[in-house]
């Protein structure tokens, strides 16, 4: 829930407007950068967790590792900071939602645009694996989705960079069991083909609208444990919980499901290729003006310039607003009232006077043409 008492209030160089969300690992708020005048995101580390070596030391690393990535299907870290003997985040804004929620809102997407995004997740992980890191943790809630139809991978609190020690003790499985590989579930280390087989359970859930291993009471002698249904690879048919998923689309899925990752699909950019194919070739431009058009006409995230202005009777606005704005109105309306009768009071200037004999000119001679203006 928000904490409205933190609005106003400094954060560092930061101001902050309001508390995000709030969770086991930490706090979010959305700040403004005064000197830029941009919108950020401050993720302060939960108090819980201060103090604690391993906890500081990852929170370090994953903005170390987030900030080393410069990809528009990335999210950018900004800073990292200590203020008060607290240690924060700065990071990019992404005004929208996350796909967990929009599937919360909206249900399974059409086929097309579920395909639009895995394709703009697609390419953050080929950058991400280009420079030797593996993300562990894609899931929806790590996808966020603007309303200008930017698509961006988010959270690198568990990634692993070859280049930094290692925080994983073996034999320990860290991630979100439902997205999670057979390899990274028996706490084994794991490379690139994780992510995909991650990136393969969340494009089945957008266009299914549940996730892939999620035991169905319809399914007769079926696995009840979510992880052993992963680590043998039981999953519904995509075509059977979404009928309308083309046959080239659940194919790439089912690549990407794989229970031994050395059947996988090979690597993220040959999964952007075959997305690519599936979407037309599509730019990312173009692929971003479609996913903006569906995210305004499902009401998720309408378009900028199209969001319903408040109006000033409301009473969700302050009593102080509402008092003013009432103000302004009588005002105008008593000034209009007044050039009103000042309007119909005023004598006519052009209007000439009778003569006194009761003749209508004056020495029996036509007056001269006037101008009325």
């Amino acid at each position: 829930m928000a904490d409205e008492s933190s609005s106003g209030r400094r954060i560092g160089r930061y101001e902050v407007e309001r508390e995000l969300a709030e969770g086991g690992m930490g706090v979010v708020y959305l700040a403004l950068q005064p000197e830029l005048e941009r919108p950020v995101v401050l993720k302060r580390m939960h108090r819980s967790l201060q103090g604690d070596e391993e906890a500081e030391r990852r929170f370090l690393r994953e903005a170390r590792t987030a900030a080393a990535i410069h990809h528009p299907n990335v999210v950018c870290v900004y800073d990292c900071f200590t203020w008060r003997g607290e240690p924060y985040i700065a990071c990019e804004y992404v005004d929208g939602l996350d796909a967990a929620s929009a599937l919360a809102k909206a249900g399974a997407f059409p086929p097309r645009i579920a395909a639009l995004i895995a394709l703009e997740v697609a390419r953050g992980l080929e950058e991400l694996h280009a420079r030797g890191l593996v993300h562990r943790d894609l899931k929806p809630d790590n996808v966020l989705l603007g309303r200008a139809g930017e698509v961006k991978i988010a959270d690198f609190g568990i990634a692993h960079d070859p280049k930094q020690p290692s925080l994983t003790r073996s034999g320990v499985s860290l991630g979100t069991p439902a997205y999670m590989s057979p390899e990274q579930i028996r706490g084994e280390r794991v490379d690139f083909r994780a992510d995909l087989f991650a990136l393969g359970a969340v494009l089945y859930e957008l266009l299914a609208g549940m996730t892939p291993f999620a035991p169905h009471s319809d399914e007769k002698d079926a696995e009840p444990s979510q992880l052993r249904r992963i680590e043998r690879g039981l999953f519904r048919p995509l075509r059977r919980a979404a009928p309308g998923t083309p046959r080239a689309m659940a194919r790439i899925v089912y690549r990407c499901l794989r229970a031994k990752p050395k059947r996988r699909i090979g690597s993220a950019a040959e999964l952007r290729g075959l997305l690519e194919r599936h979407a037309g070739t599509a730019a990312p431009a173009d692929t971003r003006r479609e996913i903006a058009a569906w995210l305004d006409e499902c009401k998720l995230a309408p378009a900028r310039g199209k969001t319903k202005r408040a109006r000033r009777d409301d009473p969700a606005l302050p009593e102080r607003t509402r008092v003013k704005h009432a103000l302004r109105l009588a005002l105008a309306a008593a000034v209009a009232g007044l050039l009103v009768t000042l309007a119909l009071t005023r004598p006519d200037p052009t209007a000439a006077s009778a003569p006194a004999d009761g003749s209508p000119f004056s020495g029996g001679q036509a007056p001269s043409r006037v101008d009325p203006r």
